[in-house]
């Protein structure tokens, strides 16, 4: 061990507390409880404050309601009946809620280094947040004895009070750790890169309230910082008087549960770094996916408005169209059953959005049995790539070849629309059999949900080759709007009235 830590103790108490501690020192500063403690204290003076702001806000409001009363020749005597009951049972539900938002937005999270201008955007998002599920409450029950003014002021005072304790809470602190009071004694195990960043990041922030004593480390020798090996984590520990170890090794498992182990009696502070914050994440939020914390180093975008919007068209088109083609489809069946044998409506296995599955449903076009013919008529394919497309395709009936050409065969997609299989618009939905030939870049155009008609459809419809296909539905998924997508809708009904398709 180097000789920073072989100090002998100075004063008697520090020689009573060696005594004390034989094996392991027991701190009086419990951390997980004072974590505790410093929590409910936080909640309970927003309580307190939340509670004042709107007594305060029911005061000026009564005075108002009185100085009127008083100026009006014959009082109402039922003016403040049943104001008192109303209002406090409204504040006790505001209160409730500002402290459920409060714990949404973290402020009940120990963060020593947060500003006082983070605290008030903090703050007033978590008032923002009570006040807007309050007004909503009072709009939906119809309670009308609430007034705005009440609601407006207990929202202004509660921002202004929650706002200015933790700026003074603040202003405290660093007061006091300018004059090196509060700081808790830090321990790193690990000096390799991550130890050494996060001894860098502590000395350069010392708002954080951590005074970094050294490491202990088993490999590394050359920093006179390491105070011993990791075998002499407890006499490191009872020499330097730490308050909190840092491991920031989180690969050596089996490390930190004998770590945890051999600290689980004391009330030291333990902390295992992420070996992400070698500066991949050290802007990163971290969340949970269950009971595992997790450290969010990219997140998929969300989506604009839009989305949901085209989701709404979608539903209500098909729906309105179902309805109205009705007796127009039960036309067709009737020729189809006429024309040839076979079901009604041919159901083709499809890949939709992302590769999920789904039976795309259409008006019978061939013969029965037809997909059974297709190995054969392989040689006759017409398309370059993947795809399969015969224009005088044999196994095509006459009034399935009309059928075709008007796209009238496709309107029983309305039903995959309508259950969110497919959309009006979008990228063509392939069968399973084209899928096998697919290269890794041609599964992008998976990442859309399919359409009914797309930009292939109406632009290069006859085009023989895969590639102009998969760069149209790219060139869609990447320029996607719904200015877009009606203009595709627009387009589609000449190309279905002139009989553009096969």
């Amino acid at each position: 061990m180097n000789a920073p830590a072989l100090v002998r103790f100075a004063s008697t108490d520090e020689q009573r507390y060696a005594a004390e501690t034989a094996t392991f020192p027991v701190r009086q500063l419990e951390s997980s409880r004072a974590d505790h403690r410093n929590v409910l204290a936080s909640v309970l003076t927003d309580l307190v404050l939340a509670s004042f702001g709107g007594m305060l806000a029911l005061t000026v409001e009564f005075s108002l309601r009185l100085s009127q009363s008083l100026h009006v020749r014959e009082p109402n005597p039922h003016l403040f009946s049943g104001l008192a009951g109303v209002n406090i049972g409204f504040l006790v539900l505001y209160v409730t809620l500002l402290l459920l938002a409060a714990h949404s937005q973290n402020l009940y999270r120990s963060s020593p280094a947060r500003s006082p201008l983070r605290g008030g955007v903090l703050v007033t998002r978590a008032v923002a947040i009570a006040t807007v599920a309050l007004t909503a409450f009072l709009y939906l029950s119809s309670i009308r004895s609430v007034s705005r003014l009440v609601v407006g002021l207990t929202a202004l005072f509660s921002v202004v009070a929650l706002t200015s304790w933790r700026a003074c809470r603040w202003y405290l602190r660093r007061r006091q750790l300018a004059r090196g009071i509060g700081f808790q004694h830090a321990l790193i195990v690990g000096a390799g890169k991550v130890g050494q960043l996060l001894a860098d990041h502590l000395d350069q922030n010392p708002s954080l309230g951590y005074k970094v004593r050294g490491f202990v480390d088993s490999n590394h020798h050359d920093d006179p910082r390491i105070l011993g090996k990791i075998g002499e984590l407890a006499q490191v520990v009872r020499q330097e008087f730490i308050d909190e170890i840092f491991i920031t090794i989180p690969s050596e498992r089996e490390l930190v549960k004998t770590i945890a182990q051999e600290i689980s009696q004391s009330n030291l502070g333990l902390k295992v770094v992420q070996e992400l914050y070698d500066g991949l994440a050290n802007f990163s939020p971290e969340e949970f996916v269950g009971s595992f914390p997790v450290r969010v180093i990219q997140r998929e975008p969300l989506p604009n408005l839009s989305v949901p919007i085209k989701r709404i068209m979608d539903v209500a088109a098909a729906a309105v169209g179902l309805v109205l083609l009705a007796p127009f489809f039960m036309l067709i069946a009737l020729a189809i059953t006429l024309d040839s044998a076979g079901p009604v409506f041919y159901r083709a296995s499809r890949v939709g959005k992302k590769g999920r599955r789904f039976v795309c449903y259409k008006f019978r076009t061939m013969i029965a049995r037809a997909d059974e013919q297709k190995l054969v008529l392989q040689h006759l394919n017409e398309r370059k790539g993947p795809l399969f497309k015969i224009s005088k395709d044999p196994r095509v009936t006459r009034l399935g070849a009309f059928l075709r050409r008007h796209s009238i065969d496709e309107l029983p997609q309305l039903w995959n629309v309508l259950r969110g299989d497919m959309s009006l618009v979008g990228p063509r939905p392939p069968d399973f059999d084209e899928l096998i030939g697919y290269k890794p870049e041609h599964l992008r155009r998976l990442d859309a949900t399919p359409g009914i008609t797309g930009l292939w459809q109406v632009s290069a419809r006859h085009d023989p080759h895969f590639e102009t296909a998969v760069a149209l539905d790219n060139q869609y998924i990447d320029n996607w709007s719904l200015i877009l997508d009606l203009k595709i809708l627009f387009k589609t009904i000449p190309v279905v009235v002139k009989g553009l398709g096969r």
